[in-house]
């Protein structure tokens, strides 16, 4: 303080005395010049600045120049501030002071800059997404946002403090005990944290795919750092701790794509075996031909003779794994099949029993006795 005391004195000294009034109104037109230039800056070269980045396929470079238009802006002030004053001042003490000063100002500016370029998700999250293909990008905006934030603030804090000439191990070794004593008295908690961040990086299932666990079957619809919430079909919804739900096996029907539909279709033993085998191509010809069937596997087969049916085996996969979708193929696939039955004559067989008599049964001697 007394440094600066003695400056301003100085400098109130040349201007009531006139003595070195000059060097008063050259460090003046200093800070006025850098004034002009910082408005200048950014109004026509960061303007011209912005239609170059513009035309690029990348937006980096936009968000770049808006995340430092200010503090380059701001710089340019301090800049013209820092220079005057040295001009005028003669103390060395002062102008390392003031220098200090300066440099802490800059890591300040660049700090804000990437600070306000952590914010924007249109980069560095819409990046993430494309190359991790995920659903969940509203949970790491602000997971990784904050994240990076932190450690910028942390690093800037840091070189400020070096600066000035103070010993930043004491503080960093305070972070890590910190650190250490928040992790053990929340161990569950992390452990469903770094759970989160498993389910989000390593992909079996995302929102909205059908997941089968060994504990709960349904939708998923929403999954945060802590736990995922899976809609069962009965429609109730299920919490599932993130922990708990990376150490067992999860069954994700949605990333298969396709569906099997497999039945037995029984007929009746009077039935040709000409319409059999003409049946049975043309629900194969059916199937082959329906835009939701699955073309790389499809059986329409004589199976067996069973008790009361002649059983043909028909298996295919759907070309979808949407429930509602699956049963919509599966009705159509049903109607389809019953056409082609009525086409040809051929009934479907249902559970009956013939009995056979070894003696011939006297039905007129029972007539008259009945008589």
């Amino acid at each position: 303080m007394k440094d600066i005391q003695e400056t301003l004195n100085n400098i109130f000294q040349y201007v009531d005395n006139g003595d070195d009034i000059s060097k008063v109104l050259i460090a003046l037109g200093i800070f006025i010049g850098f004034l002009v230039i910082s408005k200048v800056l950014t109004k026509y070269i960061f303007r011209l600045l912005s239609k170059v980045a513009s035309k690029t396929e990348s937006i980096l470079d936009d968000e770049v120049l808006n995340a430092f238009k200010k503090p380059l802006k701001t710089f340019f002030v301090i800049l013209g501030a820092y220079l005057a004053i040295l001009y005028i001042s003669q103390n060395p003490r002062l102008n390392l002071f003031i220098t200090q000063v300066f440099r802490s100002s800059i890591i300040v500016l660049i700090a804000k800059g990437l600070y306000d370029l952590e914010g924007t998700y249109s980069v560095l999250h819409d990046k993430m997404k494309t190359k991790f293909n995920l659903k969940t990008n509203t949970i790491l905006k602000p997971f990784i946002t904050k994240i990076l934030r932190f450690i910028t603030i942390t690093i800037a804090v840091a070189m400020i403090a070096i600066e000035f000439g103070f010993d930043v191990n004491g503080f960093l070794a305070g972070l890590g005990l910190g650190g250490l004593a928040f992790a053990l008295a929340a161990q569950e908690t992390l452990a469903d944290v770094f759970g989160g961040i498993v389910i989000i990086t390593d992909k079996p299932f995302d929102i909205g795919d059908w997941v089968v666990t060994a504990d709960v079957e349904g939708t998923v619809e929403d999954i945060n750092f802590r736990s995922t919430r899976i809609r069962t079909f009965a429609q109730a919804l299920v919490t599932v701790p993130n922990s708990k739900l990376v150490d067992q096996p999860i069954v994700n029907n949605s990333r298969r794509g396709i569906r099997r539909i497999t039945f037995k279709l029984g007929i009746r033993y009077d039935t040709p075996a000409a319409k059999i085998r003409t049946s049975i191509d043309k629900i194969y010809e059916m199937l082959k031909n329906h835009p939701r069937v699955d073309k790389k596997t499809i059986f329409v087969k004589l199976d067996e003779f069973n008790d009361s049916s002649i059983d043909i085996f028909i298996y295919f996969f759907t070309n979808t794994s949407v429930w509602v979708e699956y049963l919509d193929i599966k009705q159509d696939v049903n109607f389809r099949i019953l056409e082609i039955l009525e086409e040809e004559g051929v009934g479907i067989a249902f559970p009956s029993r013939s009995l056979y008599f070894n003696n011939k049964i006297d039905l007129e001697n029972i007539n008259s006795e009945d008589k």
